[in-house]
């Protein structure tokens, strides 16, 4: 009998942005600054890095690393300027918060798109 669905046996292109690599890491870019107006696409974000983290190679492997620093660094962060808010300055730590949070990613994706490593993926402020 032959195959009615010729397409069965070959994978679907859009599933490349899901496996491991610069095109999945430039999606987590996209879901964490997309995170700031819709929160939950940051949580999807953190899944995605935490599963491709150990499947990357490369210099990707630097990215997933500040990917995933970026999300608890930042969340510690707002946690800290949420606690504060109460005090004036809790306003303007939030927006400070949201600066670095963006400041970061875009560095980021811009190092990603020139296939370049983040230089300190560690850093506690913006990586470069």
């Amino acid at each position: 009998m032959s195959n009615t669905n010729p397409g069965q046996n070959t994978p679907r292109q859009t599933d490349r942005w899901l496996e491991p690599g610069a095109t999945n890491a430039l999606v987590i870019y996209i879901l964490y600054l997309a995170g700031l107006v819709i929160g939950i696409t940051g949580l999807v974000g953190i899944v995605l890095a935490y599963i491709n983290r150990d499947k990357a190679g490369g210099f990707v492997e630097s990215h997933y690393t500040f990917l995933i620093r970026t999300f608890w660094i930042g969340l510690l962060y707002a946690l800290i300027s949420a606690v504060l808010i109460f005090l004036v300055i809790g306003l303007l730590l939030m927006f400070a918060v949201a600066v670095w949070f963006i400041a970061r990613c875009i560095l980021g994706i811009q190092a990603l798109q020139r296939g370049e490593p983040v230089k300190n993926p560690e850093s506690w402020l913006l990586g470069q």
